[in-house]
């Protein structure tokens, strides 16, 4: 912990690198809260005991003397309070929201003792509620609004906010271990999920951040300045209208999907 600040009632949020995190688009939504928060450092879980390094490498990057230096694999927990507005960029409908934060890439290794150090964090700073941001790959039209599904443990809050309960069943990754967890602590648990098309192999995607953006604000009660995110999710749609309209194969897929989907 760098530091231990008095929060009270406060809600996580996290975003993972990895197979949780199709186009980007789950860390690039946390990425842009955190940005709009100003979040500042609270704590980060030592990378050593859960990576394996030779499948996420550690990288060489320069400092700003231009000394070589190691950044390693991590989870980096910020936090920041909401007022009523930061820097007329975010409004919060209820007062001194509190915000913890947690961007990290998926650990390969003991999950369970990961959870048990996430836990540790959470529970130190008064969390009460939990939101678990990914993205998935799926066969559906590029251009259509990103569907954003989710589970809940109280379900009112996904009708209340629109989002589809999900009943994916089969392989997990960190994001659903986290929730299993955070359910059995006796924590609230939202768990929400943008889908992606399969065959637009681009990242980040900016438009599954901000259908995530736009889902968390209706699930937190938050109101973001999102002119920044819908600029770049337009120009993002753009780019692949014309990669598709270009390839011919692909574009006769999608028209595939497209007759499939009015079909139904």
């Amino acid at each position: 912990m760098f530091v231990e600040p008095a929060l009270q009632g406060s809600t996580a949020i996290f975003a993972f690198e990895g197979w949780n995190d199709a186009g980007e688009s789950a860390t690039t939504a946390l990425d842009f809260v955190n940005d709009t928060l100003k979040a500042v450092p609270l704590a980060e879980l030592d990378s050593e005991i859960f990576y394996d390094f030779t499948v996420t490498r550690p990288e060489v990057v320069l400092d700003p003397e231009g000394r070589r230096e190691i950044r390693w694999p991590s989870n980096v927990f910020r936090y920041g309070t909401v007022t009523g507005s930061v820097n007329d960029t975010i409004t919060s409908i209820v007062n001194n929201r509190e915000l913890v934060t947690c961007i990290g890439a998926e650990p390969h290794l003991r999950w369970r003792c990961f959870c048990d150090c996430v836990s540790e964090v959470v529970n130190s700073v008064g969390v009460q509620r939990v939101v678990l941001l990914g993205s998935y790959l799926a066969d559906i039209v590029y251009s259509q609004p990103v569907q954003v599904t989710g589970v809940a443990s109280d379900s009112t809050i996904l009708e209340r906010i629109g989002v589809q309960t999900s009943d994916y069943q089969g392989p997990t990754g960190i994001l659903g271990v986290l929730a299993d967890r955070f359910d059995r602590d006796g924590l609230d648990v939202v768990s929400m999920w943008a889908g992606l098309p399969h065959y637009i192999n681009a990242r980040p995607n900016p438009r599954g951040a901000l259908a995530l953006v736009h889902a968390l604000s209706d699930c937190l009660g938050l109101r973001f300045d999102l002119d920044p995110l819908d600029r770049s999710a337009a120009e993002f749609e753009e780019r692949i209208s014309k990669l598709v309209a270009r390839d011919p194969e692909l574009s006769d897929y999608v028209k595939q999907l497209k007759r499939r989907d009015f079909a139904q």
